[in-house]
């Protein structure tokens, strides 16, 4: 409708204008006219009353004179008529215009003077009326008196204004009719041929091929049609040779890289993309309340930083929330943008939510209600129906966003975690046709635990809507096939690992999650700077440096790692002044209870420890609590002679990982929570039971005082399996499998 209006805008305004030029010029001429008609009109009257007036005014007739002016009682546009004496005083005056003889004349006297006739438009009243005066003369030209006739002039503005109402009226049907016509005729030169190519780009874009028509357009458009026929057709041969060499390519490499990744994905998808659907999105525009400068940030997220690798590698789409204060300004009219922005790879589509449905679905449902129930932390979850009712209603939201993304054939589709359990059944709703994996990021309970939730029924027919489902380990695939078998209708094949529900088979697999290949790379120079820079900036020459990297949750056993350090320095006080603790903690969720006085009990433990043990400059925890980049994180990784991971109940905890990935020269060690799902590839770290504090703060001196070659062969044992287990290889098994499905 923008485009139409612009296009006959100047169209209109020049007939309007010429419109009413014309219609001021033609009430200009018949103003004129009518006033012209009236003047003689009047002095007409005036001078066929002239001999009976000068009878009258000789014989001093006022009876006659009366009768005369009463004649104009009844005459239509004729208000009436006034006879003056020589003197300029009235003798007779109709009766419906008596009024006149109240108002000013001061024009009488000169005309008694001048003895010429005057024709003038006067106020009477509210209104303006034709006044036409005639002086009476005798033989001797001598002034008898005058005779006036007065004329009713409002059918002059009546006129006038209804010709205005027709120029007008004929004005709006003249635009309606250009409007009409010029719409139909940009509809079959414009609108319908961008619309056939844009129908021909959505079916050639969702792999359609079989609905691509050949054009018939004729003239420069045809032109460019025929031009973009002949790219696509050049992007499909393309295309197909590229998945042709994919499949060599992938047949003959070892180690999983992400060129290795995308051959595969280009061997195994085609050109069918990747959709993957999560809460967080991997890019966030953030405006800074300060300065009003906007930057752009990665979240701390372990979503964000298993999938984002992934999707760098091989292309497609990501959906999910726009959360930041900026993000509209950088969306397209579909909500998309191009990421990463500093070198595009794969496109980020934001869904909006309301401050309501963000409150429902994600801070209450998903993070009061399941983050709870599936981790084993004796924090009580809570339900609430109405934050269920949200989850679904964003649940279906997304689906539908989903759905627009899906090629016509074979659409795969990745879907991220807790926060979307019913989302693989709305979108089977519509495309049963689609190939669909969760992974669940967080641990799964056991069937006694989960039984608590109320909406238990819901959320497992939803999930089992999926062709795939994983997990990190095993453990936790057990324990939802314990829970499926016990808590719904199904049939739990033991030996596939696979859940049957009507006539619908759900895969459940551990897939092992990692971080991508910044294994390999050296540190450079700029990281050798940053390193040196903390350790100057925060005092730590000479000192033994421990690190540890995570949101503020409960379920991280921070609050425990600091009770730890306490009684470390309280068994070993030789460590005073030697040891530090750096903390690195992004706050998140402060919108629930919990989490807001998890911040505060750990502000206060910390104040408590440093103020107890402090010793000058020295204190032994260094708690920096913001939000750190990835870019940020690396040099406090590189520069800890070992990280503490002491996790309550973690899925996988890839904090672990990035710590291994990081330490180039194998001069490192790990403490790590048995309660993590990294415990079981990463068996050469020190393993804690993080309710034990007494272990906890034995296992922080052992870190210390282990000897450096075994530090470096412990070392070099994680390093080797996060590099061959790396997320490039998380990836292939998942697309493997979901592929595989496909073929079945």
């Amino acid at each position: 409708m923008k485009r139409v209006l612009l296009f006959i805008l100047p169209i209109l305004i020049i007939v309007t204008l010429s419109f009413t030029i014309f219609g001021i010029m033609q009430v200009k001429f018949t103003e004129e006219r009518l006033m012209d008609d009236l003047k003689r009109k009047a002095r007409t009257v005036d001078e066929s009353l002239e001999l009976s007036a000068r009878y009258i005014l000789r014989d001093n007739d006022l009876k006659s004179a009366n009768r005369l002016v009463e004649s104009f009682q009844n005459r239509e546009r004729l208000q009436g008529c006034v006879i003056y004496d020589k003197n300029g005083q009235i003798l007779a005056i109709t009766k419906r215009i008596s009024d006149w003889k109240n108002k000013e004349k001061p024009y009488i006297s000169d005309i008694l003077t001048t003895k010429n006739s005057r024709g003038t438009l006067e106020k009477f009243g509210y209104y303006s009326v034709y006044s036409y005066i005639l002086p009476v003369l005798d033989d001797e030209e001598n002034v008898l008196g005058l005779v006036e006739v007065i004329y009713d002039t409002s059918y002059l503005f009546t006129t006038l204004t209804e010709l205005w109402r027709r120029i007008s009226i004929s004005l709006i049907i003249l635009i309606l009719a250009i409007t009409l016509v010029a719409s139909l005729i940009q509809r079959q030169i414009f609108i319908l041929p961008v619309r056939r190519l844009t129908q021909w780009f959505m079916h050639f874009q969702k792999g359609e091929t079989e609905k691509l028509r050949p054009f018939e357009e004729k003239g420069e458009f045809g032109k460019l049609i025929s031009e973009v026929e002949q790219v696509a057709l050049s992007l499909r041969v393309a295309r197909k040779v590229v998945t042709e060499d994919a499949h060599v390519r992938v047949q003959n490499e070892g180690l999983w890289t992400e060129s290795k990744l995308k051959d595969l994905v280009r061997a195994k998808l085609g050109e069918n993309a990747l959709v993957v659907v999560s809460n967080r999105e991997p890019y966030l525009h953030i405006t800074d309340e300060v300065t009003g400068i906007v930057k752009c940030t990665r979240p701390a997220s372990g979503v964000v930083t298993a999938i984002d690798p992934i999707l760098r590698a091989c292309g497609g789409t990501w959906i999910a929330h726009g959360a930041a204060n900026a993000d509209r300004k950088f969306v397209n009219s579909k909500n998309k943008l191009g990421v990463p922005p500093e070198d595009t790879r794969y496109i980020l589509k934001r869904v909006w939510l309301s401050k309501e449905e963000e409150n429902g679905y994600y801070y209450g449902f998903s993070n009061e209600g399941l983050w709870p129930l599936c981790h084993i932390t004796h924090t009580r979850p809570i339900f609430r129906e109405t934050d269920w009712l949200m989850y679904k209603k964003v649940n279906q939201k997304f689906a539908d966003s989903v759905l627009e993304e899906l090629p016509a054939k074979n659409p795969f589709v990745f879907i991220q975690d807790y926060h979307f359990t019913l989302l693989a059944k709305f979108i089977k709703e519509k495309r049963p046709d689609a190939t669909i994996a969760l992974f669940w990021h967080i641990p799964w309970p056991n069937p006694e635990s989960f039984a608590i939730c109320p909406y238990q029924k819901e959320i497992l027919e939803g999930m089992l809507s999926c062709d795939l489902i994983g997990f990190h380990v095993q453990f936790h695939c057990n324990n939802f096939l314990d829970t499926t078998n016990r808590l719904i209708e199904c049939r739990v094949d033991t030996e596939k690992f696979s859940v049957v529900r009507g006539n619908k088979e759900t895969l459940v697999r551990a897939f092992p999650i990692s971080v991508d290949g910044y294994t390999y790379g050296k540190t450079s120079k700029s990281e050798t700077d940053q390193i040196n820079k903390i350790r100057k900036d925060l005092e730590l020459e000479n000192k033994i440096t421990a690190v540890s990297v995570e949101r503020i949750d409960y379920t991280k056993g921070i609050i425990e790692r600091i009770l730890a350090i306490d009684r470390f320095l309280e068994k070993y006080p030789q460590y005073k002044n030697r040891f530090v603790f750096i903390q690195l903690a992004a706050p998140s969720r402060i919108h629930i209870k919990r989490y807001h006085e998890l911040i505060g009990e750990i502000d206060e433990l910390v104040e408590k420890v440093n103020w107890k043990y402090s010793d000058g400059n020295w204190k032994p925890i260094i708690y920096l609590k913001r939000h750190f980049s990835p870019e940020e994180i690396r040099p406090y990784y590189m520069l800890g002679d070992f990280c503490i991971v002491s996790s309550l109940h973690d899925g996988m905890n890839l904090v672990a990982k990035e710590y291994v990935a990081s330490k180039n020269n194998s001069n490192g060690a790990l403490i790590l929570s048995c309660f993590t799902g990294a415990s079981r590839e990463l068996t050469d770290a020190i393993q804690i039971n993080p309710y034990s504090i007494e272990e906890f703060a034995d296992a922080i001196k052992f870190a210390i005082e282990m000897p450096l070659e075994e530090k470096r062969k412990r070392m070099e044992n994680m390093r080797k399996v996060v590099a061959e287990n790396n997320v490039y290889l998380w990836a292939a098994n998942i697309i493997s499998e979901l592929t595989g499905l496909k073929k079945t």
